[in-house]
């Protein structure tokens, strides 16, 4: 028996079988929810897997949109430097004793590190011990320019010792977030903070 379909049901057919259009994936938005996660849990230990899942896209999806995982972790980067990063710039400001700004510094940087409960400690400075060469490499780019703007305002009133009082400070930075990121509490990380400050001065005179 021959039926036929009249136009009415061909067109209720054709409206409940059509695809609703993909929303467009935002990728600002996804490099934020990305920075997040590998702020709290490091570039090594957040997988593909769970990238795309949090960002509510396929792998393909992500390797168009940012070129490969360490290319997402670029874009963080440059996201977490320009927003979250211990504002160096802003610190050590011309005309500042040396042993106030680098107290200050250091102070700074126990507060910002331990200001989340989850993402604790530097992510430039976790992301320079990653096991991806890659992502160290990424990190390092800009542990090595913070460094550089460190030395160039010590420089302004110790020359001689700008390197070493340089990487002085850098380590101790280093060492802070490392403390704030195992889980040491904020006053304890404070007073560590102003410990390494008076050390600093202490070396002034000596050096």
């Amino acid at each position: 028996m021959n039926h036929k379909v009249s136009a009415s049901t061909r067109s209720s057919i054709g409206h409940s079988t059509a695809r609703k259009p993909r929303r467009a994936f935002d990728r600002e938005a996804g490099v934020i929810v990305a920075k997040d996660l590998f702020h709290e849990r490091g570039y090594d230990a957040v997988g593909i897997a769970e990238l795309t899942r949090s960002l509510g896209i396929n792998p393909p999806s992500l390797y168009a949109a940012y070129g490969s995982k360490a290319g997402l972790f670029e874009r963080c980067m440059a996201v977490y430097v320009e927003e979250a990063n211990l504002p160096a710039d802003k610190i050590l400001t011309p005309g500042r004793p040396l042993p106030e700004a680098i107290n200050d510094l250091f102070l700074h940087a126990a507060t910002l590190y331990t200001k989340s409960k989850a993402k604790r400690g530097c992510m430039a400075a976790e992301g320079m011990r990653s096991a991806d060469p890659q992502a160290r490499a990424l990190a390092n780019a800009y542990g090595e320019a913070a460094a550089a703007f460190i030395e160039r305002y010590i420089s302004q009133t110790h020359p001689q010792r700008a390197r070493e009082l340089a990487d002085y400070v850098v380590t101790t930075l280093q060492g802070l977030s490392a403390a704030a990121r195992s889980g040491l509490s904020r006053p304890r990380l404070a007073t560590v903070a102003r410990l390494a400050g008076r050390a600093f001065e202490a070396l002034l005179p000596t050096l």
